[in-house]
């Protein structure tokens, strides 16, 4: 089951946090799609639920320098 979720991200600064988060996430295998946006404070993860985990997507986000609220 594909599941889109909204992460309120904050300590992205520019489009290099974006592009980082971004190519993070994109490489996992069952993300189909993300969209960060730096100014919103937001990172959009479209994911195979059956496939990675939420938590595991977090993680990926934190350990890239960043909080998820």
């Amino acid at each position: 089951m594909i599941e889109n979720k909204v992460f309120n991200v904050s300590g992205m600064k520019c489009g290099g946090c974006e592009a980082n988060v971004t190519g993070k996430l994109s490489s996992i295998i069952g993300v189909h799609s993300v969209l960060a946006n730096h100014k919103a404070s937001t990172v959009t993860v479209e994911f195979e639920q059956t496939v990675i985990k939420l938590e595991a997507l977090i993680k990926v986000i934190t350990d890239a320098g960043f909080l998820v609220e």
